[in-house]
């Protein structure tokens, strides 16, 4: 039998270059980092006020977006995408954008807007503590 040749010290290179590159694209689609996990207690995310009426925002530390609608109500969903458990990192208005493979989702009602994501987002309980939102997991 005829011995394989050795490889070339540019393609171990390459090989050695492509490698942790490859590696983020598998981690990007588990999603399971910390940063994705979900509450399990109580967080505090910030002002009342920093919530407008009919708008919404993204508390990207806590994976938590807060919306209000015109009667003043508040509610909150877990922003960890449901298709691939990546953490959303982009708000338009009052829809989410996931970066991984692009599912969007009413910030509102939590439904899926786009696929691939068939599951609405995770809801939260919010309450107003002295001025200051508190997210927290539905018991």
């Amino acid at each position: 039998m005829p011995a394989r040749p050795a490889a070339s010290r540019r393609t171990v290179l390459r090989g050695a270059a492509l490698t942790p590159v490859a590696g983020l694209g598998l981690t990007a689609c588990e999603g399971g980092d910390d940063r994705s996990a979900p509450l399990s207690e109580p967080v505090e995310l910030g002002p009342e006020s920093e919530v407008a009426e009919g708008g919404a925002k993204l508390y990207r530390d806590h994976n938590v977006v807060v919306s209000r609608s015109g009667d003043g109500t508040l509610k909150a969903y877990n922003t960890v995408c449901t298709h691939a458990g990546c953490p959303i990192n982009k708000l338009d208005g009052t829809k989410l954008i996931c970066p991984c493979h692009g599912s969007e989702f009413d910030v509102t009602t939590g439904k899926v807007l786009r696929e691939p994501a068939v599951a609405p987002l995770v809801p939260l309980t919010v309450e107003v503590r002295n001025g200051t939102m508190v997210a927290g997991p539905q018991t």
